[in-house]
């Protein structure tokens, strides 16, 4: 008879270790979180994605009892009807989206100067009510901007500035001052005060302080800040409305969006359309300014 075999079991063998553990925890918790992050952006997409299937599928195919994700038959006849103004009976929409891009941009300009200006007034120099001001900012926030729009339409009546781009650019500038100041006056702090006293030792005036210093260092910032006076001005609709009255020439593309709803029902295939018209400009905004909005809010978020 041969004697048993000792098998001698070494510590460790056959059980996973702490760092493996902790190694699959930590491969679950990714997976989990990617997980999460594909259908939250899934859930965010489909409708951009909706909007954009349905801008190029025909009429037959949109109240159909059978939705489809992608159209059978794609036509870019939602699209000829919008550019013609066909679907809309006031006006091709590009006179609309000439008067958008002219207030935002107009609205962008005005609103970040002002509020650099602003920013480095606060966040460079002591003066009295310097508190109080910034409180008054907030305060300000606070107030909806529809609780403002009768005293707004009465001032602006008596300054003729009612249906005209010029007065609701004014309006927008100022209702997207006192975050971009607040946003700007944290950049602004950022910036070391002995790169100004020392351009000052060697003969810089104010002026090239600011323009050469200053300024390239709160470029970034001035570009985070700008995004909401973009969206301030590109998408909003009930000031628009109320100043602009029956000024149709003068409308903005939030406003033209809204006549494809008044001829007896809705035209989805032009409302998709316009709508997928309507987004190509955010979209190329945000890529265009993605890497500086990315390194200005980085540098607002540390302290110099």
């Amino acid at each position: 008879m041969t004697a048993p075999s000792l098998r001698i079991r070494r510590p460790g063998i056959g059980r996973p270790g702490p760092r493996t553990h902790a190694r699959a925890v930590r491969k679950t918790k990714t997976f989990s979180l990617n997980a999460i992050g594909v259908l939250v952006a899934l859930i965010t997409l489909f409708p951009i994605f909706w909007m954009i299937s349905t801008a190029f599928k025909p009429s037959q195919e949109i109240y159909s009892l059978t939705p489809r994700l992608l159209p059978t038959h794609p036509t870019l006849g939602n699209f000829s009807a919008v550019m013609s103004g066909q679907a809309s009976g006031i006006g091709p929409v590009w006179l609309f989206f000439r008067n958008s891009l002219l207030v935002t941009v107009s609205t962008v300009v005005l609103a970040s100067l002002i509020s650099l200006l602003a920013s480095v007034a606060v966040a460079r120099f002591r003066f009295r009510f310097r508190a109080s001001y910034l409180i008054l900012l907030l305060i300000v926030q606070m107030i909806p901007g529809q609780a403002l729009i009768i005293a707004l339409f009465l001032d602006f009546n008596r300054l003729n500035l009612l249906q005209s781009l010029p007065g609701l650019v004014l309006v927008y500038a100022a209702q997207a001052l006192p975050v971009s100041i607040w946003m700007l006056r944290n950049f602004v702090a950022t910036v070391p005060r002995e790169l100004e006293e020392a351009a000052a030792v060697d003969g810089a005036g104010a002026f090239r302080i600011f323009w050469r210093i200053l300024f390239p260092l709160v470029a970034p910032g001035l570009v985070a800040t700008s995004i909401f006076s973009f969206i301030t001005a590109y998408n909003e609709f009930i000031v628009a409305l109320t100043f602009l009255g029956q000024a149709h020439s003068d409308y903005t593309l939030p406003i033209y969006v809204t006549f494809f709803f008044a001829r007896g029902g809705a035209q989805w295939g032009p409302i998709m359309a316009a709508s997928t018209l309507y987004t190509i400009p955010v979209v190329l905004f945000f890529l265009i300014v993605q890497r500086r909005m990315t390194a200005g809010l980085v540098a607002g978020a540390v302290k110099g």
